[in-house]
């Protein structure tokens, strides 16, 4: 599946805004970061997962800025990973007369009772990175090029083993293998999972095939890869007993896909106590969303790379969706035909992503104002 992303005339410039300071409102499922600002557009109701994951922090605030600086009030409301949770917060939204809805789901397939519920009253929906599936009550999708993320996930393992260049040619003299390598996906209920398994391993597929790269453990489905929830725990498990069970006649692991940083240092941990320490024969470990500890653990070695989403990007494109709706025109999109959730083909707005390591972690981080050195350094 080649998924065509069209960015022509979107400037990555153009859509930087600088990040709100993180929420003080507590955890849990009862979080209410609600009613900021005090804008006379309406009220636009934005549901996020968790706080358990540093990016959805930032997504929430950027999301909350933007739509605040548009003269909208905005009720952020994170669910903690709690299904039940999230229902109740959207239906509490539409109770309080929101507009619109931007959700970034838990479970993709599990908010259609509630989205007819929106639909009923007239209120639109943008799905939030996350796709929403098996209803036809959600109008919009605002992403990354998912399917283009998988693929550089597998480009910078092949590039850490030294195979190709991080844009994924063929380095000349490259090693002929074999590597061992072992492969995690993300959560089954997030339809992103799927994308980022199958970009990564049309990609990787050739080097299996040959020989050059071996999955030492024979568990090569999306089903056994899987990772329930992103959870880094979850993944610190499954990589113990790889160890255990595959590694234990004294091979190495040379290479792990990971396709998430709390994933990737899940997996730094059980390599860790499995005695794996950095240097030489230390694995190539991929990653995704260059949360601060995985950029910190790719200064010190111990994560290889990490792929950068710049949430700024996908915050304004969710808010100028919300806008246009809410002002009657109709939102840009560069992607009709990919996102098919069950139900419809969800007309799409997908951002450009990077790659990121150690070498560029300054100029794609730094310099973009995402983290500073200090942050970095400390």
């Amino acid at each position: 599946m080649k998924i065509k992303t069209l960015l022509a005339g979107v400037a990555a410039g153009a859509l930087m805004v600088s990040l709100a300071a993180c929420s003080s409102g507590s955890g849990g499922g009862s979080s209410t970061d609600s009613a900021g600002g005090g804008g006379d557009g309406g009220l636009i109701g934005v549901a996020m997962p968790t706080k358990s994951s540093e990016r959805w922090i930032q997504d929430g605030d950027a999301v909350k800025k933007q739509l605040e600086d548009a003269g909208y009030t905005v009720d952020l409301q994170y669910a903690e990973d709690d299904i039940p949770t999230q229902v109740s917060q959207i239906e509490n939204m539409i109770t309080k007369g929101a507009e619109a809805l931007i959700i970034a789901s838990i479970d993709g397939t599990t908010l259609t009772s509630v989205l007819q519920e929106a639909a009923d009253n007239d209120i639109p929906v943008i799905a939030y990175d996350r796709l929403i599936r098996d209803t036809e009550n959600v109008d919009y999708y605002a992403s990354f090029d998912n399917y283009k993320v998988g693929v550089q996930q597998a480009n910078s393992v092949l590039n850490g083993l030294g195979l190709v260049d991080l844009e994924g040619k063929a380095t000349d003299g490259a090693p002929a293998g074999p590597f061992n390598i072992e492969l995690f996906a993300g959560s089954p209920d997030d339809n992103n999972a799927t994308f980022f398994w199958e970009g990564a391993m049309d990609t990787l597929k050739p080097y299996i095939d040959k020989g050059t790269l071996v999955v030492k453990s024979g568990q090569t489905d999306f089903e056994q890869a899987a990772t329930l929830r992103w959870d880094g725990e979850t993944a610190q498990k499954r990589m113990e007993n790889l160890l255990t069970s595959t590694y234990s006649d004294g091979s190495k692991v040379n290479a792990v896909l990971s396709p998430y940083d709390g994933i990737s240092r899940g997996i730094i941990s059980a390599l860790t106590d499995a005695g794996y320490t950095v240097g030489a024969e230390w694995p190539i470990i991929s990653g995704q969303d260059a949360e601060l500890d995985s950029v910190k653990a790719i200064e010190s070695g111990e994560q290889y790379a990490t792929i950068f989403k710049d949430t700024r990007n996908l915050a304004k494109v969710a808010s100028d969706m919300a806008t246009a709706l809410l002002q009657g025109n109709t939102p840009e999109t560069n992607n009709t035909t990919d996102y098919d959730n069950g139900v419809k083909v969800v007309p799409s707005y997908l951002l450009e992503s990077q790659i990121v390591v150690k070498d560029n972690i300054n100029d794609v981080l730094v310099k973009s104002g995402y983290w500073t050195e200090d942050e970095i350094k400390g």
